[in-house]
């Protein structure tokens, strides 16, 4: 094994030494970290059944190992490596999607606790691959709105929901701090699977952690913390959020959610996962949350903490730089021609993307649909 100094940061590795028990789980972890990720999948049941599925590809000869966590989940092995299982046909077809085995954790446990949800918000939402499992849980039904910051990531979002065939969703490009404001109180559940410093991820990609320090490392959490508060004003009293990064730190994990507990003492509760699934006790915190660290199960490093809203909170300021009206998507031009910043583009499958640019970062924006607009999207349709 290398020597591991060279290979992290030493500010992260003390990090890391602090949150691990001992010795061995600190060896344990350094070592599983310089290994390789195995490959794992998710059925797409919005298209095929998980029967149908292990039958279709049963001549392949592929090992498929389930994932204790999500029924429709399975680390893959192959032996012909010649095609990439992304050109496969069953994964061109939208049949399977090619999901790390740990990130299929945060829709579990938001489904665990509310199996019947109708209006959803991933708030980070591509490459899509939560949205698609939300989806998938719930058979089309209702409605998500699958949220992304990044421009360039908007695309993969959108290909990956079509080719999956989802058709209950809305993609918007927003700065995800606009929804508590602008939708308070609107949705049933909400998954923030929050932009993060990426520890999680370094068996898979060996730069994760080239650009790492602590300074960055308290700088997003800030943000964790801005969206996280804005998640929860967007949601429903007695509605489910699900918190998750692909960090291991406690800075953007424990901490931000302390920092809402705090905030909220009167108005939230953790809803424990130590049950969620066999041997998810391993893995649990003594909060109630799940710290996966990848040795545990063999999978890429996460987090996930789920919590209940249980009373409605004093809402968010609005603010505007130009006075908003509820405007549906066949209005666009009179918003446009309004306010200069925000403009819904149409997609192939008859979505709509609401999209503001860059307007939110110099001004703290909100979306066309208010509050008021996303209730006549849905009785629509439309949303």
């Amino acid at each position: 094994m290398s020597d591991s100094s060279s290979l992290f940061p030493a500010d992260f590795l003390n990090l890391m030494r602090q949150n691990l028990p001992d010795d061995a789980s600190f060896e344990q972890f350094i070592a599983i970290s310089q290994q390789p990720l195995r490959r794992s999948l998710r059925v797409n049941t919005l298209k095929i059944s998980v029967a149908d599925f292990l039958a279709q590809t049963a001549p392949y000869g592929w090992q498929l190992t389930p994932v204790p966590w999500c029924s429709e989940g399975f680390w893959i092995s192959r032996e012909d490596e010649s095609l990439p299982l992304g050109s496969v046909a069953e994964h061109l077809s939208g049949l399977f999607y090619i999901q790390e085995a740990s990130s299929m954790l945060p829709v579990t446990a938001l489904f665990d606790a509310q199996p019947e949800v109708t209006a959803v918000m991933d708030m980070a939402a591509a490459p899509g691959s939560k949205t698609t499992q939300i989806t998938a849980r719930m058979n089309n039904q209702g409605l998500i709105l699958a949220n992304e910051f990044s421009a360039s990531r908007v695309k993969v979002l959108h290909a990956n929901i079509s080719r999956c065939g989802v058709s209950n969703s809305a993609l918007t490009h927003f700065d995800a701090r606009v929804f508590g404001p602008a939708l308070p109180e609107q949705f049933d559940a909400i998954l923030l699977d929050a932009p993060c410093s990426g520890e999680g991820v370094m068996r898979k990609d060996a730069d994760a952690l080239k650009n790492w320090s602590l300074a960055s490392t308290e700088e997003i959490a800030a943000t964790q913390r801005d969206l996280l508060d804005s998640a929860f004003h967007a949601l429903k009293p007695g509605g489910t959020l699900v918190y998750s990064t692909c960090t291991l730190n406690q800075i953007e994990n424990q901490q931000v959610i302390a920092w809402l507990l705090q905030r909220y003492p009167d108005a939230v509760e953790v809803m424990p996962l130590d049950q969620l699934f066999e041997g998810a006790a391993q893995a649990a915190t003594p909060e109630g949350y799940l710290h996966v660290f990848p040795q545990l199960f063999d999978s890429e490093g996460f987090f996930v903490a789920r919590l209940r809203k249980t009373a409605s909170v004093e809402p968010l300021p609005l603010r505007l730089t130009k006075s908003a009206s509820c405007h549906s998507p066949t209005s666009a031009a009179s918003w446009r021609a309004k306010s200069g910043r925000q403009r819904p583009l149409s997609l192939s499958n008859g979505m709509t993307r609401w999209s503001c640019g860059s307007a939110i970062k110099r001004s703290g924006c909100s979306p066309p649909p208010s509050h008021r607009c996303w209730v006549k999207y849905a009785s629509h349709g439309l949303a």
